[in-house]
């Protein structure tokens, strides 16, 4: 696992899973999912190559909250070309850290 700082917003929580997926972090990426949606492993062996994030909404999530929501867009490119992943995730703050509950991927 790469190391990084702890998030201290969904936003920054976001930004680092983004920045995970992307150098194929997997570890990270475990480590920062909640334990109740959590999957026993993350597979990256067909992750795309993940350019740009960009966070379109934020609903709470700041230091003191206890939950928050994280629009974002992230720009990616595989064999079938370059995408568009536009998601509305859900967080929460337990123990002082911010862990990704789940997403629901939006239709552009």
């Amino acid at each position: 696992m790469t190391e990084r700082p702890q998030p201290r917003t969904a936003a920054e929580l976001m930004r680092s899973r983004f920045e995970a997926f992307r150098d194929g972090d997997s570890e990270w990426l475990l480590h920062t999912w909640h334990p109740s949606t959590r999957p026993d492993v993350v597979e990256l062996d067909d992750n795309p190559v993940w350019r740009a994030l960009q966070i379109v909404d934020t609903v709470r999530g700041q230091e003191h909250d206890t939950a928050g929501i994280v629009e974002f867009r992230a720009t990616y490119r595989s064999s079938d070309g370059v995408g568009v992943l536009h998601e509305r995730s859900r967080f929460v703050r337990e123990g002082g850290r911010w862990f990704y509950i789940d997403g629901i991927v939006k239709r552009d």
